[in-house]
């Protein structure tokens, strides 16, 4: 197993998208999803809605990677030639072999389009053959059906409800449903699955 490195600017990619690093610089190349398309961030508090929300996130994100706690991507569509989202791991433990994969969105148009499955085959991947992570594990506001619904296309297993959990954009208390996958449920199934169902 590869030692996680937080200072490496690991670069994630196949014909259709890149993932690097987050930057504070990337504030721009984001900025019309938090003007124009607020309501991505609806189902969880903390989203990236306007202007001084995304410095907000964009800024903790990159300090929490400094700190060594969590590692996020922006996402760039090599075919529309523009950055379209963002995602990261989290929770990262190398000593028990996981981590947790989320805060991840992406603008109107490349929702349901094929983009995430692209993007999780990358991550998984990554976690499961580079690093030799054991547990992949993701969850979502229980009444966000889309992302859970997207989660268990790529191979998720929902594992069950954490009541109260947190909030939504709103301010209401939420609960959360969590999934994970699973290296072996990786290698013996859903790589080659998951590679038959990205965009080519």
């Amino acid at each position: 197993m590869d030692i996680f490195d937080f200072n490496a600017d690991y670069i994630l990619e196949d014909d259709i998208v890149r993932l690097r690093s987050l930057e504070t610089t990337d504030f721009e190349h984001l900025l019309e999803y938090s003007v124009n398309e607020p309501d991505i961030w609806a189902f969880n508090a903390g989203g990236a809605a306007g202007p001084e929300n995304l410095k907000i996130y964009i800024d903790n994100a990159v300090k929490l990677r400094q700190e060594a706690k969590v590692y996020p991507f922006i996402v760039f569509h090599k075919k529309d030639n523009k950055y379209i989202g963002s995602t990261r791991f989290y929770n990262i433990e190398p000593e028990r072999k996981i981590l947790e994969l989320g805060f991840t969105w992406y603008g109107k148009n490349y929702q349901g389009t094929g983009i995430n499955k692209n993007c999780k085959y990358l991550l998984f991947d990554f976690a499961f053959s580079k690093l030799g992570i054991e547990r992949v594990g993701l969850g979502a506001n229980s009444k966000n059906q889309r992302s859970i619904n997207a989660m268990k296309s790529v191979g998720c297993t929902v594992e069950g409800i954490l009541r109260s959990r947190g909030y939504d954009a709103e301010g209401q208390r939420i609960d959360s449903v969590v999934l994970s996958i699973l290296k072996n449920e990786w290698q013996n199934e859903w790589k080659e699955k998951l590679k038959s169902k990205t965009l080519q």
